[in-house]
């Protein structure tokens, strides 16, 4: 099964090279062309990853892309896109898992999808062994006042 990014870029032309570059690899990309248009998808489609550019109808628009890719049950991993990293801006805590620099070869975009989809995995399956491992706890604990 194909992995699914969500691809958001203002500029077309590097939207539809990234697209080409992901789909010759492997995954099954969406686009879209602006913060707005993201937001949208997210709400109504599932992904395995987003990748958005930083600055596209403002500076901080793709901020407000990856905070709403964070608050989907889904839970993509996260990536910015930027030929201008923040200076001022901690892109970890505005919920951007990954910074990719543009320019970007195309094995080192490749590979740093790669170990984020692997991270965003392994993370997944830790939550769900520790909500696992409370229910349990729970149940027993619930039988042993039963008894």
């Amino acid at each position: 099964m194909k992995r699914r990014i969500l691809l958001v870029d203002d500029d077309a032309t590097v939207l539809l090279t990234l697209k080409a570059v992901l789909e010759l690899n492997h995954f099954d990309v969406q686009t879209a062309g602006s913060a707005a248009d993201a937001i949208k998808k997210l709400a109504t489609g599932v992904y395995d990853m987003v990748i958005t550019d930083a600055r596209m109808e403002t500076d901080d628009a793709g901020f407000h892309v990856i905070r709403a890719a964070r608050q989907q049950a889904y839970n993509p991993a996260t990536a910015l896109l930027t030929a201008y990293p923040p200076r001022n801006v901690d892109w970890q805590s505005n919920g951007a898992q990954s910074l990719l620099v543009k320019p970007i070869g195309t094995q080192d975009l490749l590979r740093q999808i790669e170990v984020l989809l692997i991270r965003q995995q392994d993370e997944k399956i830790l939550r769900e062994r520790s909500r696992s491992a409370t229910t349990e706890t729970l149940g027993e604990e619930k039988e042993r006042r039963a008894s």
